[in-house]
């Protein structure tokens, strides 16, 4: 019987997760956050500044990472 609820558990997670991922909130700030790391590279790390803006969008992105792997269901 606890096999079954520990499934029913991971099932759950999983579509927590998979509706987290698929809401517009996280998949804008997902793709900003990006965005902006692709920009930094581009535009190249010269100064101070250039690095902490690819440290706040890498922060940015762990952030929406982080928010998916600890979804849970209500």
């Amino acid at each position: 019987m606890l096999v079954n609820q520990d499934r029913d558990v991971s099932l759950e997670s999983g579509y927590a997760r998979m509706q987290k991922i698929l809401s517009i909130e996280w998949l804008g700030q997902t793709i900003a956050s990006l965005c902006w790391i692709v920009s930094v590279f581009t535009y190249g790390l010269i100064v101070t500044g250039d690095w902490l803006q690819l440290i706040a969008a890498s922060a940015w992105l762990l952030a929406n990472l982080a928010a998916v792997v600890t979804a849970r269901a209500d």
